[in-house]
């Protein structure tokens, strides 16, 4: 497991992370004023589980050009890093619908635009480091049928077939950050996330992923049990990330040589009864799943191919799915009691 930590001169590093009022950019913004950067959050919302720790919150709506100038602008310099997490999206109930397609596709597209083109036409377009997160759902469907084998390293992105637009709106950005690392110098750092869970996400209202939505299923039964339901037979395969080692990982490429996209995932692959089960001994309580046979699932197979990471970066996940699971369960359960 990873036991190098990303080397900072302390004091000295500005940051900006765009989607900071969200789950990994709320995260992550801890995480660098624990390393001592000045860091300015921007979002169209202030986080909603806690009070940002970043120096400066901006309300802003980064689809808009001269906005996005706003983020970016200091009055003596340039941001030395800027984060970019900012985009629309969700779980499956959000993403494999259909129904959203639109503005999945337009929103993230136009965030990546905006941010990529100031950048460009600053000052000094070299002096600023840009990490853009992807998604594991850049990945073919045609590598992921088979729940027991999927296949999710690197190289196997192309020929690309994407199951969602969303997929496709995360392939066509890693290609639109790394045009702009060729033709202007940026320097961008580029991750497939997998799955990343763990508490201060979102539990409810219908862009809350897995591991949050079967916690929160299980945590509002009785102390006796009872029944969940589950979408789909519930043998589709997945793996998920506890917060703390997406951030851990995300920072050690930021500031590694490191080039091209690379997966950020545990390799603790589940099937989602298997993950209900986790939940259900965590939470010590009984439970039976009702399959929604007819519900919206996404690929059926994924698991993060960490051979990558390790060779340039040094880095594996320290947290067991169990670890993960209990420290969100926990805060999860803790939120439906404040609200009852």
């Amino acid at each position: 497991m990873g036991d190098e930590t990303p080397q900072f001169e302390r004091g000295s590093m500005r940051s900006l992370v765009c989607g900071a009022g969200g789950f990994i950019g709320g995260h992550m913004v801890e995480a660098l004023k624990a390393r001592g950067h000045w860091v300015r959050g921007v979002d169209l919302v202030p986080p909603a589980f806690s009070t940002s720790q970043a120096d400066e919150f901006l309300c802003l709506d980064l689809r808009r050009h001269e906005l996005v100038q706003q983020a970016l602008s200091l009055p003596d310099g340039q941001f030395d890093r800027v984060f970019q997490f900012a985009a629309d999206m969700g779980g499956a109930g959000y993403i494999f619908t259909g129904e959203h397609d639109a503005n999945v596709m337009h929103n993230s597209a136009q965030i990546n635009l905006n941010v990529l083109d100031c950048v460009a036409h600053s000052s000094n377009p070299t002096a600023t480091r840009i990490f853009y997160s992807s998604s594991a759902c850049i990945y073919p469907e045609y590598n992921q049928l088979d729940p027991d084998n999927p296949i999710c390293s690197e190289e196997s992105a192309y020929p690309a077939n994407p199951d969602s637009e969303y997929g496709w709106e995360k392939l066509f950005s890693e290609r639109l950050y790394a045009s702009y690392y060729r033709n202007y110098g940026i320097a961008v750092r580029v991750a497939r996330y997998h799955n990343i869970f763990g508490p201060l996400g979102t539990w409810q209202g219908g862009k809350e992923k897995a591991p949050a939505a079967i916690c929160r299923k299980i945590a509002m039964l009785p102390l006796s049990g009872g029944e969940i339901d589950v979408w789909g037979d519930g043998h589709q395969t997945r793996s998920f990330l506890y917060i703390d080692d997406c951030i851990e990982a995300t920072l050690r490429l930021m500031e590694s040589d490191y080039l091209g996209p690379v997966n950020i995932g545990s390799e603790e692959m589940v099937t989602i009864n298997q993950l209900v089960e986790i939940v259900s001994n965590v939470a010590n309580k009984p439970v039976s799943i009702r399959h929604i046979l007819d519900a919206p699932l996404g690929v059926r197979g994924r698991n993060s191919d960490n051979r990558l990471i390790r060779s340039v970066l040094n880095w594996d996940y320290s947290f067991s799915l169990h670890e993960g699971i209990t420290r969100t369960y926990q805060w999860i359960n803790t939120q439906l009691k404040g609200i009852q």
